[in-house]
């Protein structure tokens, strides 16, 4: 299943081309066009689901994660370490409607909870927001 607007739909389907970096039945792997860190790789399902909530078969889940390990290596992050990262819907800052996971690294990070996340944050108070 695709929806033809989706611009990662568009991508499975070759019609728009990208730097791929893995291919197979399931999946297409390629590097973000707009990094956040030195390696920004992503992986989608080429049937289109919404997030990680809209019904994905486990069997695509299981293919989409077990890819991983794989694409960090041939990344050349599973050194130094990498972050694997699901947004799923606005709250979260997803910007492409259709499942798509994060792999980032070559560089440091930092942690999720070292960051300042505004006024929905539960320590909200102690940065003045509430």
């Amino acid at each position: 299943m695709q929806d033809e607007n989706c611009i990662f739909c568009k991508i499975a389907k070759g019609e728009v081309p990208t730097s791929k970096v893995y291919e197979d039945d399931t999946c297409i792997v390629f590097d973000d066009n707009d990094p956040l860190m030195p390696v920004h790789t992503l992986i989608i399902p080429k049937d289109h689901y919404a997030n990680i909530g809209d019904g994905v078969p486990e069997e695509t889940l299981g293919h989409v994660f077990g890819l991983v390990g794989k694409i960090a290596e041939m990344k050349g992050v599973t050194e130094g370490g990498y972050r694997v990262l699901v947004n799923t819907g606005d709250d979260a800052s997803q910007s492409v409607k259709h499942l798509h996971v994060h792999i980032l690294g070559g560089g440091h990070m930092p942690r999720p909870n070292d960051q300042d996340w505004g006024p929905a944050a539960t320590n909200a108070a102690k940065y003045g927001y509430c």
